[in-house]
């Protein structure tokens, strides 16, 4: 939950500027729509300022700092890389950052219509970030485990939407969820992940995907938390082509990530009804997305084809 007690205004944010980073207060700031552990704040055209602002953030803050720099280089869209670090004051108890800004519209407001671009895209920027991930690599506290040990989440979920709001058979629903709880573990070694993959952490351009943000929940693990977004970002029938150019996803991975998905769906729903009746941290616009990747999962089939002999 996020900590009201802390106002971050305009004002503090130019304030902190000028007492630690003097040479970016002259910068226009103004407050970026959205966000959930950091509020966010536009610096200029190429900068934003990442105000945490939920008791975790700041941990996940200094996560990010510390690996983006590391993934980046490797990594074929822009993604948000440190600048400077603002340090705990009298003003603001909690770190901050200065992260460079990636142009584009949140997917969850701007849609995707060049579908096999984005499939190509998406494709190849996970297959560039799953690489084998150091032992010294962030762990996932909330996110991570094998769909089996999530069915609580998943029935959490469920459960707490309107019935007329799921646009679904629940039946349907529940037996993707038992095949991706079936599948056998993945067996590799830990890869770098994104983590939350979904519409508003990806930014879309002349109709395909053009950056990808907020790595705060990055960890290494099981690459089939990532491969959900097969779902949860692409347009209908752009999926196989996503899944024939990622490659290497063994038919386990893929049953486990469209559980996932369907999981994150119903996530993605939940925090649109919220929205709608006016609940903090509700995302009036995720309900539409959610049942639209919710409907992708259903119309995709439960096992991967084999390949052509």
């Amino acid at each position: 939950m996020t900590d009201s007690a802390i106002e971050i205004t305009e004002e503090l944010v130019h304030d902190l500027l000028k007492d630690q980073h003097p040479d970016l207060a002259d910068l226009p700031v103004r407050e970026v729509a959205g966000g959930w552990g950091n509020q966010m704040w536009r610096l200029g055209d190429e900068l934003a300022v990442r105000m945490p602002r939920t008791e975790d953030a700041p941990e996940l803050l200094r996560k990010e700092c510390r690996w983006l720099p590391v993934l980046a280089p490797r990594l074929p869209l822009p993604v948000p890389t440190p600048v400077r670090i603002g340090e705990p004051s009298a003003r603001f108890p909690r770190p901050w950052s200065i992260m460079t800004w990636v142009h584009g519209e949140p997917l969850d407001s701007a849609p995707i219509t060049r579908g096999d671009h984005a499939a190509d895209t998406l494709a190849g920027f996970l297959r560039a970030l799953h690489a084998e991930a150091p032992a010294e690599a962030p762990a996932s506290s909330d996110r991570g485990a094998h769909p089996k040990e999530c069915t609580d989440g998943f029935e959490n979920f469920l459960h707490a939407i309107d019935p007329g709001g799921l646009a679904a058979d629940v039946r349907a629903v529940r037996d993707v969820w038992d095949d991706a709880a079936a599948a056998p573990a993945w067996e590799g070694p830990p890869l770098w992940l994104h983590g939350d993959l979904h519409p508003a952490n990806v930014v879309v351009s002349d109709g395909t995907l053009s950056g990808v943000i907020d790595f705060d929940a990055m960890f290494a693990g099981d690459p089939a938390w990532d491969l959900a977004a097969a779902w949860l970002l692409l347009p209908a029938g752009a999926g196989s082509r996503f899944f024939e150019v990622y490659g290497p996803a063994d038919e386990a991975t893929v049953r486990r990530a469209r559980g996932l998905a369907a999981m994150k769906s119903l996530f993605l729903i939940l925090m649109g009804q919220n929205g709608q009746r006016g609940i903090p941290g509700g995302k009036p616009a995720w309900g539409p997305a959610g049942r639209a990747a919710l409907g992708r999962v259903l119309a995709s089939p439960l096992r991967r084809p084999a390949p052509a002999s």
